[in-house]
């Protein structure tokens, strides 16, 4: 991984329902207002690879995993909320 990465995003989807590319389109917004170009965005579709769902233990779509920096932090749902999605990353101003 890059140096300049500070952030490592997983956002598992199912597939090109529209939950999943309203998910996908938010975080994209959300990283671009937030981190500049500081972070690597994986987008996994778990019907494509159910392997790494698995491995992962995602029980439920779509799910966004914030792997880098530690600590690893994990936000259910479709990421439309700029201020949860900062906390659950644990990165919300206090």
């Amino acid at each position: 991984m890059d140096a300049e990465i500070r952030y490592l995003l997983k956002l598992f989807v199912a597939g090109g329902s529209a939950r999943s590319e309203q998910a996908i389109a938010n975080l994209r917004r959300f990283c671009k207002d937030n981190f500049l170009d500081g972070y690597e965005l994986v987008i996994v579709d778990i019907l494509t690879h159910p392997e790494a769902a698995e491995a992962q233990k995602i029980l439920a779509v779509p799910t966004l995993i914030k792997e880098l920096p530690l600590p690893a932090r994990r936000i259910v749902g479709d990421l439309s909320d700029d201020a949860k999605v900062l906390d659950g990353m644990g990165l919300l101003a206090t």
